[in-house]
């Protein structure tokens, strides 16, 4: 089988806990052929679509990706399967790239369905399951906040389009940076941006559920640190053992047919207190952490279902 990936440049990625890493690492225990090439290497030359990209090498202790070979011009028709995995920020760079992967989706295997990367933005996508969410408000007018915050006293603003815990913010009733903050948000993008209902648990654990073709594959809990309300672990969130709750099986029951039928393969949900905050699709993460902690290979699982897809 041949495969290429669609991801950020090698010598930013940290491998330690890629979820790319382990996913191109199983696909070479697998034997298939792994290249890949950055989203700017991407070219469309009379309705065809090309990248510069290399064959690479995965290798484990220490974790590596070599490139076996130097670029060369593929036609990315030519591959069984094409996982874009480049990390957010989800701009026009992003969205130009989903734009000509649809272009060969008739005759590759593209992974998530890049139509529907595009129109499911993680924070937006969520509040089509608006019952199992925290009190959410997506908006850049400031009496829409300030009655929210009225409401609810304690809540959350973070960017629309943000990732990795960038640019999160708590307040309350007592906070003198109030509109400092709306001014930041309203300074640094012309987009609506979010603002949420504090949910106090989230110090006790913000649960990252991974789903493989509308099935529950595993799970991590991630710990903010003492004194954090964000549990990312870009920024210092413990990930540790969990189990998945009945109820939390019902969120993603919820979700399944949706995700089967919008071609989104590979998505990782976020679940604080039994409230569903975000639902990501473009680059989810958690695979390593997952089998660190408990043995279970996420990566198996997702190659195993591709296979089967693909008979």
């Amino acid at each position: 089988m041949k495969i290429i990936v669609q991801m950020d440049p090698i010598e930013k990625l940290n491998l330690l806990g890629d979820s790319t890493f382990a996913l191109l690492n199983e696909a070479q225990n697998r034997g298939y052929k792994v290249d890949f090439y950055t989203p700017d290497m991407l070219t469309l030359d009379n309705n065809i679509l090309y990248a510069d990209a290399y064959e690479i090498l995965v290798s484990t202790d220490p974790d590596e990706i070599k490139k076996k070979s130097p670029a060369k011009r593929v036609k990315l028709e030519d591959y069984d399967i094409l996982l874009m995995r480049q990390d957010p920020p989800f701009n026009m760079s992003y969205i130009t790239a989903t734009h000509l992967l649809e272009t060969i989706q008739n005759k590759v295997l593209v992974i998530n369905n890049p139509f529907y990367v595009r129109n499911c933005p993680e924070k937006i996508f969520v509040n089509k399951y608006s019952q199992f969410m925290p009190p959410t408000l997506i908006t850049r007018n400031i009496n829409e906040i300030k009655s929210f915050k009225d409401k609810y006293d304690k809540i959350v603003l973070k960017p629309l389009y943000g990732n990795g815990g960038a640019d999160v913010f708590y307040s309350d009733k007592n906070d003198k940076n109030f509109q400092s903050i709306i001014e930041y948000f309203q300074n640094i993008s012309d987009e609506q941006f979010i603002v949420q209902k504090f949910i106090p648990k989230v110090t006790l654990g913000d649960k990252r559920i991974i789903i493989i073709n509308g099935k529950i594959a595993g799970a991590i809990n991630r710990v903010p640190r003492y004194g954090e309300i964000r549990s990312n672990m870009h920024v210092g969130g413990q990930a540790t053992v969990t189990e998945i709750t009945e109820y939390e099986k019902k969120i993603c029951t919820a979700l399944s047919n949706d995700l089967i039928n919008f071609g989104l393969f590979f998505v990782g949900i976020d679940i604080i207190d039994n409230l569903i905050t975000e639902i990501n699709v473009t680059s989810p993460t958690g695979i390593r952490e997952i089998y660190n902690l408990s043995g279970n290979d996420v990566s198996v699982i997702f190659w195993n279902e591709l296979e089967t897809r693909l008979k």
